[in-house]
């Protein structure tokens, strides 16, 4: 696969920890707004521009670049003399992930070498391309990942030996560190060694990945005698190798019981699993094919009996497996993506979010056992996508601590 070090704007050292914030898609506009009220310096004000604007603006990205603008204008971003790479690592709960920050080739998405596992919407995609093309620049980075090669991760790690330059704990208790590759033998070892990679699965980020590569395409047109060397020709990515990426639960909720009893609804269950009252509360299923139900402030275990279960790599996946069978089947949820019935709660929030959500506005709650990254290999392989809403990866990589400008 190909890697490019490339000359990053980057915030000062100093401002690193009040700039850097969380994708965009995390928040609501509601939650940005408040953010940045605490927070003048938040780049969420570049990433989410709708919540530094009262009203209704026919284009949001060009507020985008106004504060993005303003924020250089105050010095609080530099940008880098000469191609880098850098060292990215995350700590969470004891646990480290340490990956690459490279640019990704638009070529190699586009012959499928960078691989998908989800659908993208079109008009969350839209307006992604529309801000990469106002900004010109990739803002925030695609989680990659990759299948480990020992000789990559020995560079990586004899790299991390020396004191980080960026060194700050976020209040979700993310502790985020940075090193800059500057040595040019070891960015051109990194390179070549990278060539020894099959492919890039995209983790993270499928929107900002399709936008980056059609603001790319589009860059083609207006530049009829590119060379394909040009920075549009690639994008901002942080790449992870395999060993170092941990897939979460993705639950979800329901509203209610499609007019079946709970009497009833536990009948029809049991057609297809097997069910118990819980003997832990929360239950958190431990292992492919279980599943944990809330019901009535009661916690059940559910487990899918064996007939019930295809050989195909997409029915076999505990997402699907809950879709077909019980939110399809039973609670008549026929496409999740659309129906207003349903909502999702990521692993990181914790099973006590779903007891909590079952209080508040929902009727039923599911805890699934997490997707596993041999699972989304296998399915982006074979070039099929996964249900909706099959992976949450935590932790998220923070945007504006590296941008990658296109010109």
């Amino acid at each position: 696969m190909e890697i490019k070090a490339f000359k990053a704007i980057r915030p000062k050292k100093e401002l690193a920890s009040e700039i850097a914030a969380l994708p965009y898609d995390v928040y609501s506009v509601k939650e940005a707004r408040e953010i940045i009220k605490k927070n003048p310096k938040s780049f969420l004000q570049v990433d989410l521009p709708a919540a530094t604007v009262d009203d209704e603006v026919k284009n949001l990205n060009e507020i985008a670049l106004l504060n993005f603008n303003n924020l250089k204008k105050k010095g609080y971003f530099y940008k880098e003399d000469r191609d880098k790479l850098y060292i990215y690592s995350l700590t969470m709960k004891g646990k480290t992930q340490v990956g690459l920050v490279a640019c990704a080739s638009i070529d190699e998405y586009l012959e499928g070498k960078i691989k998908k596992h989800e659908f993208t919407r079109k008009d969350k995609e839209a307006d992604r391309v529309d801000h990469v093309d106002k900004l010109d620049a990739n803002t925030g980075p695609i989680f990659l990942t990759y299948k480990s090669l020992d000789e990559i991760n020995k560079i990586i790690y004899s790299e991390i030996k020396e004191i980080p330059e960026i060194d700050f704990r976020t209040e979700d208790g993310v502790n985020h560190k940075i090193w800059t590759i500057e040595d040019e033998d070891t960015i051109e070892k990194l390179i070549t060694l990278f060539k020894n990679v099959e492919n890039f699965y995209i983790a993270d980020g499928h929107h900002r990945c399709a936008s980056a590569v059609k603001v790319g395409l589009k860059r083609r047109e207006e530049k009829k005698n590119y060379t394909g060397n040009e920075e549009f020709n690639y994008f901002l990515s942080l790449i992870f190798p395999s060993r170092e990426v941990e897939i979460m639960d993705y639950n979800r909720v329901v509203k209610d019981l499609n007019n079946f009893t709970e009497k009833e609804f536990l009948e029809k269950l049991r057609e297809n699993f097997e069910v118990e009252v819980a003997k832990t509360s929360p239950y958190k299923p431990e292992g492919k094919g279980y599943f944990g139900m809330y019901l009535n402030d009661k916690w059940y275990k559910l487990k899918v009996k064996d007939e019930f279960v295809k050989d195909d790599i997409i029915e076999k996946l505990d997402v699907s497996i809950l879709q077909n069978l019980v939110l399809d089947k039973i609670l008549g949820i026929k496409n999740p993506r659309t129906d207003e019935r349903i909502d999702f709660v990521g692993g990181i929030r914790g099973l006590h979010e779903l007891e909590k959500r079952t209080r508040e506005d929902m009727k039923i709650a599911f805890s699934l056992y997490p997707t596993s990254l041999e699972e989304l290999f296998e399915v982006a392989d074979a070039g099929e996508v996964m249900p909706p809403k099959s992976t949450w990866f935590e932790p998220k990589p923070l945007s504006g601590l590296f941008i990658h400008e296109l010109k």
